[in-house]
């Protein structure tokens, strides 16, 4: 019988914010530096940190669903 090892919410959780600050980080330099402007910069990249942050959480908890491979634990 395979034992299945799970991530624990919490773990997800915390790796999707750590994720979406260097993210986002990047998504305001671009727009910062398409536009030149500090405001839409922000706004867009509240908006992305948001919509990604609860895609990327919902993705990693579907991911719990599989079992991982008995080579996945070496």
């Amino acid at each position: 019988m395979t034992e299945t090892v799970r991530e624990s919410r919490r773990r997800s959780l915390l790796k999707a914010v750590s994720w979406r600050i260097l993210a986002t980080a990047t998504t305001i330099l671009i727009a910062w530096a398409v536009y030149r402007d500090i405001k839409p910069a922000l706004a867009i990249g509240g908006i992305e940190f948001l919509a990604k942050f609860l895609v990327y959480y919902l993705h990693e908890r579907a991911w719990q669903i599989f079992p991982r491979s008995p080579a996945a634990h070496s």
